[in-house]
């Protein structure tokens, strides 16, 4: 019964002369149970076997009919469309170009890779839509970067663009067609580290409808300006001198940073280009207007770029010391957040950043001490590697160290928008996001596998989890509690080679609110798109078990219409009752001509006035001013100022509650 299978490893084994001689003994008796009743009664029966590790254990046997079946129950749930996430497909290029001519005679200075070693050409053979695209493939021994995969997804409103090893493609979508690719750039010699793209721009070289994507390796930038019908033009190559470690836009300016202490700048509008000397850099951020660079001295800096001003004596960069650590720890992670700007707020602008020992630090800066600059405002010493990454939302403060990305979290107290100390921050999660990279990775690896987190600073903010380099899965997390939300596995299975988050605009329909998405690039050249709207819909909801919990104080059984009315249980008449007594006075307030109670003067004042909201403004410490030499307990803000009402107003509820 073992030997009904030709190929099998049973009847190889029966075949042997020295068969009788020899003793077989199964790998794993669980798994081999299954395939032992299979070879006897031709019957499978799976119940607590695991149908991969079933299968494998076929395969190592070579049980074919058995494999076969096994793999047929593997693709109902596996699906070449994949999940309800996935939202669209974007093919590998059509066509690589690659000036083969240039690549014997390149002798560049930044990339020696190219030079000393053997060149192959190998032909390729694609097949994309029924279509046969014959491309000259460029392989060099020891070069780290392979032209086909993706390096670097980034996007802006409603456009992304793709960075390869020595090309980018930018995409667009509209709600008639969806994705299209409007842009090809031209082939560059050297191999992409970082991109940029700026959908908005204002004051453009040709008006404000332009596009303006950017691409750099090691000290050199290229940009190119893209028109509504995609064409594009290349406005310059610039310089910055020094390896480039962020390249991103503020508002229409374009902006290179170094480790080393370079900034460089080209505005839209005067079209300069302008490096300037600062102390060395190991973090930053922008907000607005405002780009602030967290330095090795332990200082922060901060440049207007709306005003873009130079000082008058050698044009150079308006650079502001803002704030300095207590500690003179370097700067190693940056993050601002403004408040909304309302007449009550005004400028109130609040700082985060984590430092070289493990620190974590809050500085706030508000309309009272506009003129003496930010003031301590907490401070957590909870990390015991130098901070990586740190962001300040409207309710979370989050910290991520250099220990396998050890996340630390806490829930942030406002009132009327502003951050409190009463109860203050307290702590929420503490959870690891584990990346693994390679040895020896390219430097876009770092760009295009940021974990975050990703999203808006007054929305749920995302982690995305990369475990190993060559995978086709990744984990999205709350960057709050760092729960799973989902997991998005590659339609085709190739290996994911980056990713990306963004919000898009979709539908211009009233009612309708962008959308998140989650992009990955990957090996073969492919762009997918996953749905994270939908994913933390679904995971936001509440379970069977809370629903009927939530539900354990409400009858439903009194209802006599289709969609049943909640009426509240016994329990809680009592407690209704008391609460509807007191709140009787202010019902009949409310039935008043003149809309209930009085007003005083100085609402009636201040509801009269409608102040046009303030613009924030950053102010450096004064000469000679401690920057923050207090802790946390003593450096609480402000509280908030109470209108008292006469005593006349406040008897009248008193005595209905009473």
């Amino acid at each position: 019964t073992l030997t009904w299978i030709p190929d099998s490893f049973f009847s190889s084994f029966e075949r042997d002369p020295f068969f009788f001689y020899k003793i077989f003994i199964d790998r794993d008796p669980t798994a081999f149970a299954p395939i032992l009743n299979f070879l006897r009664t031709k019957e499978l029966d799976l119940r607590g076997v695991n149908i991969s590790i079933l299968r494998h254990e076929a395969e190592f046997y070579g049980i074919t009919p058995l494999v076969r079946r096994l793999l047929l129950c593997e693709e109902l749930e596996r699906s070449s469309c994949g999940s309800v996430l996935f939202h669209g497909y974007f093919p590998p290029p059509g066509r690589l170009r690659i000036d083969l001519w240039k690549i014997e005679k390149k002798q560049s200075p930044f990339h020696p890779l190219f030079n000393g070693y053997r060149q192959h050409f190998s032909l390729l053979v694609y097949q994309h839509t029924e279509v046969l695209f014959w491309i000259f493939f460029y392989i060099t021994i020891g070069s780290p970067v392979d032209p086909r995969k993706v390096l670097i997804v980034a996007g802006h409103h409603n456009w992304i663009v793709a960075a390869y090893a020595h090309f980018v493609i930018c995409y667009r979508i509209k709600e008639s067609s969806g994705w299209q690719q409007v842009f090809s750039s031209p082939y560059l010699d050297w191999a992409i580290e970082r991109v940029a793209l700026n959908a908005k721009v204002v004051g453009g070289p040709h008006g404000d409808k332009d596009k303006m994507v950017a691409a750099s390796s090691e000290s050199s930038i290229i940009l190119w300006s893209i028109q509504d019908g995609g064409n594009g033009s290349e406005i310059g190559v610039f310089s910055l001198g020094v390896p480039v470690d962020s390249l991103f836009f503020i508002g229409s300016q374009l902006v290179a940073t170094s480790h080393t202490g370079k900034v460089g700048v080209w505005n839209a509008v005067t079209q300069h280009w302008q490096v300037q000397d600062v102390v060395p850099i190991t973090s930053c951020d922008t907000a607005g207007s405002f780009l602030l660079l967290g330095c090795n001295n332990g200082s922060i800096y901060y440049i207007d770029m709306q005003k873009f001003p130079l000082r008058m004596k050698d044009n150079d960069l308006l650079v502001t010391e803002l704030y300095h650590d207590p500690s003179n720890d370097a700067i190693t992670a940056l993050s601002v957040y403004l408040t909304p700007k309302t007449s009550v707020s005004g400028n109130w602008i609040e700082i985060a950043y984590g430092t070289s020992s493990g620190a974590v630090r809050v500085i706030v800066q508000h309309p009272e001490t506009v003129g003496s600059g930010p003031q301590l405002f907490q401070t957590f010493t909870v990390h015991r590697s130098p901070v990586t990454k740190i962001m300040l939302s409207e309710k979370h403060l989050v910290s991520v160290c250099a220990d396998n990305n050890h996340v630390r979290t806490w829930t942030v107290t406002r009132f009327r928008g502003m951050i409190s100390t009463q109860p203050g921050s307290t702590p929420l999660a503490s959870f690891k996001i584990i990346s693994l990279e390679e040895t020896e990775s390219h430097s876009s690896y770092s760009s295009g596998n940021d974990i975050g987190p990703f999203g808006e600073r007054d929305d749920q903010q995302v982690f995305i989890q990369k475990v190993i380099p060559i995978t086709n899965k990744l984990f999205v997390r709350l960057s709050s509690t760092g729960k799973r939300i989902c997991e998005v596995q590659a339609v085709d299975g190739t290996t994911i080679t980056c990713f990306t988050v963004r919000e898009c605009e979709g539908s211009s329909r009233m009612g309708s609110r962008p959308r998140r998405y989650l992009f990955t690039g990957h090996a073969n050249g492919s762009i997918q798109m996953w749905d994270l709207t939908t994913a933390m819909d679904t995971v936001g909801g509440p379970t069977e078990e809370e629903l009927l919990k939530l539900l354990d104080q409400c009858d439903l059984s009194t209802s006599r219409c289709a969609t049943p009315n909640i009426s509240p249980a016994p329990s809680v008449l009592q407690h209704s009752r008391l609460r509807e007594s007191c709140s009787r006075y202010y019902r009949a307030a409310d039935s008043r001509p003149d809309g209930g109670r009085r007003r005083g003067a100085f609402e009636a004042n201040f509801l009269s006035r409608k102040k046009a909201p303030s613009v924030p403004q950053l102010s450096p410490p004064p000469a000679g001013a401690d920057g923050g030499g207090s802790d946390s307990s003593s450096t609480a803000s402000p509280s908030p100022t109470k209108v008292s009402t006469s005593p006349r107003h406040r008897k009248a509820p008193d005595a209905a509650c009473e």
